[in-house]
């Protein structure tokens, strides 16, 4: 047990940095639309250009991911990562970020397939879902102590600033990784031509009902989220320096309901628990994009909902997702499943972009229908899900070189 301690802390580590990379720019939004006087639309290119690396980067690590010690691409990963962060920070035109970003979707989203395969390859079944729990509680983390410290330098000093330190942390984890991660090669076996895996694995029928439930999903959260922080300051009357609040709240309370949420799917079942959470996401999804001037109590209450029920929803549907495919194809799986996960999102982003406008006044036009389409997609997943099933039992394959 002390081992699955260790191991699920430095995962969620590397999570919480690379989920904060991804995370910051949205509260960052009213700020890089002000200094580089940018449309809501070219500020959607800047979330998705990272989004769409990241399924590019997801369909060609499917190809060789399984066929390398889980240890050491991960590490491979997590080293590209942090330079791209530092190309993020030393960003000085909008042009120069957006590439950045780039480079850091191709890492960040190989990364994140991995660090879940890596939760189903190590952790027993029975365990799994609280496990997941604790390891996607690192976007909790990163609401409450990374977006508000990165707002903070944010507006102390400038956008730069936020990934200056992100880079810093991210190399702090990058040693304790390389000394306490053990070995992980128990899915390797016999090699099989990549082409073949990529084949298997993309065209089985179970996975594809998988792929198209996360892309629903994925879908539902990213027309959405990243339009929030400037719909905030724009219609609901928030400042800027008042975003940090809403990720300091929902991220408080998440770090108790993700942890629950892995235990009760354990429990009584992932797609149960799944379902419950998607149906009532429905409404603070429907509130938010309609809110209008409120108080800041109200309007802290809505985003706090939001995000609660949002990223609790995240835990069951990853725990189904990685329980659907057996451990010798996981990689390559999950890896195909963040090209999924990051080109829906990506879409809807850029979807979102062209359907959002903004007023003279910097109010924003057309959110309530983005909303719409999320409530639409938030159905189309809870019927998903119920299609996906978990893979039968295998025995693990005999290491390279065992025996």
């Amino acid at each position: 047990m002390s081992r699955e301690r260790w191991l699920i802390g430095i995962l969620t580590a590397i999570n919480f940095t690379h989920i904060l990379d991804f995370v910051i720019m949205m509260p960052l939004g009213p700020q890089l639309m002000r200094v580089f006087a940018i449309e809501p639309s070219q500020f959607a290119v800047a979330v998705s250009s990272y989004s769409f690396s990241a399924a590019i980067a997801g369909v060609a690590g499917a190809f060789v991911i399984d066929r390398f010690d889980r240890k050491r691409a991960l590490l491979a990963l997590y080293v590209g990562f942090i330079l791209a962060t530092v190309a993020c920070a030393l960003a000085p035109t909008f042009s120069a970020l957006v590439l950045a970003r780039i480079a850091a979707g191709a890492c960040g989203g190989v990364l994140g397939a991995l660090i879940l395969a890596i939760v189903a390859d190590e952790i027993p079944a029975e365990r799994r879902g609280a496990a997941n729990g604790i390891v996607m509680a690192a976007f909790s983390l990163a609401s409450i102590i990374g977006v508000p410290a990165a707002l903070a330098a944010a507006t102390t000093w400038s956008w730069h600033a936020p990934f200056v330190l992100l880079a810093g942390l991210g190399l702090s984890v990058l040693v304790v990784a390389l000394v306490v991660l053990p070995p992980m090669r128990g899915h390797l076996g016999r090699p099989v031509a990549a082409l073949t895996t990529l084949v298997e694995v993309a065209f089985e029928f179970g996975n594809l009902r998988a792929f198209a439930f996360m892309a629903a999903l994925m879908f539902a959260g990213f027309s959405v989220i990243p339009f929030i922080s400037p719909y905030l300051v724009g219609n609901v009357g928030l400042t800027e320096s008042d975003l940090a609040y809403v990720y300091l709240f929902g991220g408080i309370c998440t770090v108790v309901t993700s942890p629950l949420v892995g235990r009760l799917s354990d429990r009584l079942g992932t797609r149960p628990v799944f379902t419950a959470l998607a149906l009532a996401s429905i409404v603070p999804t429907v509130l938010l994009t309609r809110l209008g001037e409120v108080g800041k109590p109200l309007a802290f209450a809505c985003t706090t909902l939001f995000i609660v029920i949002g990223s609790g929803r995240f835990v069951p549907a990853m725990t189904l997702i990685a329980s659907s495919v057996a451990p010798a194809r996981r990689g390559s799986f999950m890896s195909l499943n963040a090209a999924v996960q990051s080109a829906a999102s990506g879409l809807a982003a850029w979807l979102a972009g062209l359907t959002i406008g903004r007023t003279a006044d910097g109010r924003l036009t057309g959110y309530d229908a983005v909303g719409l389409g999320a409530v639409a997609a938030i159905l189309l997943a809870t019927g998903l899900a119920w299609s996906v099933r978990p893979s039968a039992p295998s025995p693990v394959p005999t290491p390279r070189g065992a025996g």
